[in-house]
């Protein structure tokens, strides 16, 4: 005997619910389809026609199920979706750039190739970034389902402080004041020098930078001020200043990383005065670290690192302050 669309309807509708319930539920389903159908025949339908009409209204099976077994029919719902979002940002900021940047640090240092170095660290950080997105929400599923109290309350100490973005007189003082530092610097070093040596100064930075390496970093300290000016008068940051601000970032990254990896940033002289004033330890200590180029590639490997993380913060700071000022302008 074929079963009636009705029948069909309440058997998908109970299959997932307790044993215990279902008897109950099958009662209720019936004399309710029964009297919407008979309104409708009432009224004139045809009885097969009103019974059709009244299980579309009823909608899907399994979710007027999910309605009676209290059961949710969404991955994460409003109690715990905060929660799981903030978590989740901040994990995706921290984890992968740490795991693909420590990737790098040690295939660097040990003597890999700096593409190869590069290709291998994104790879992780890749699969690092779906196992924390696939755990964290894994975590939350479980939470939801369970209906467990994950601890976290909202209170008014809370709100955040009204973030100021614009580029104020502080920042313009600290910017210029900064650079000022940097020129004075790279001076100083050259005439002066930074370190005792008993004797005539020795430049940290190679003299070979000079007129020509060390006249692109002026040029770049000066564009660099002029940005801060122009930003300060502007009062705000745009997409236009954010993309300057990356052309500048990079193009001092190239300069630095470019004369780093050739060997040509650090004054070689400076160098042989350190390995002799660290003594026996310090040569007995790079002697261990030949395998891995010696103590003076990991420092260079390190402040490489240092280089581009830096560098990295900046463009991503820029560009995040433009797009906030944007959505305040739009709100």
């Amino acid at each position: 005997m074929t079963a009636t669309l009705t029948e069909r309807y309440i058997s998908a509708t109970i299959r997932s619910l307790e044993p215990g319930t279902r008897n109950d539920i099958r009662a209720e389903l019936e004399a309710s389809i029964a009297d919407a159908i008979e309104a409708r025949v009432a009224q004139g339908e045809a009885a097969q026609e009103a019974e059709r009409r009244v299980l579309a209204e009823l909608g899907d099976p399994g979710i007027l199920a999910a309605g009676y077994a209290d059961r949710p029919l969404h991955l994460i719902g409003p109690k715990y979706y905060l929660a799981w979002w903030r978590l989740l940002k901040l994990l995706l900021w921290i984890v992968p750039l740490c795991v693909a940047g420590a990737m790098a640090l040690g295939l660097l240092v040990s003597g890999q190739d700096v593409g190869e170095s590069i290709v291998q660290s994104l790879s992780v950080g890749l699969q690092v970034i779906v196992h924390v997105g696939f755990w964290t929400t894994l975590v939350f599923v479980v939470l939801e389902r369970t209906g467990a109290d994950t601890g976290v309350k909202w209170d008014v100490d809370q709100l955040p402080e009204i973030p100021e973005d614009g580029a104020g007189r502080s920042e313009l003082t600290a910017s210029l004041v900064f650079l000022g530092i940097a020129a004075g610097a790279v001076v100083w070093d050259l005439v002066r020098g930074f370190f005792p040596t008993g004797g005539e100064p020795i430049p940290i930075l190679s003299p070979g930078l000079w007129p020509w390496w060390i006249g692109v970093l002026f040029a770049l300290i000066i564009l660099e001020a002029v940005f801060a000016v122009a930003l300060f008068r502007l009062r705000r940051w745009t997409t236009a200043m954010a993309v300057l601000n990356t052309v500048l970032a990079l193009a001092f990254a190239a300069w630095a990383l470019i004369l780093l990896l050739r060997g040509e940033l650090v004054n070689p002289e400076f160098l042989s005065f350190v390995a002799v004033a660290g003594g026996d330890g310090f040569a007995a200590g790079n002697a261990q670290a030949a395998g891995n180029g010696g103590i003076f590639r990991i420092l260079a490997v390190l402040l490489g690192c240092g280089i581009a993380a830096g560098i990295g913060w900046d463009i991503v700071d820029g560009w995040r302050k433009a797009v906030r000022e944007r959505g305040t302008a739009r709100g």
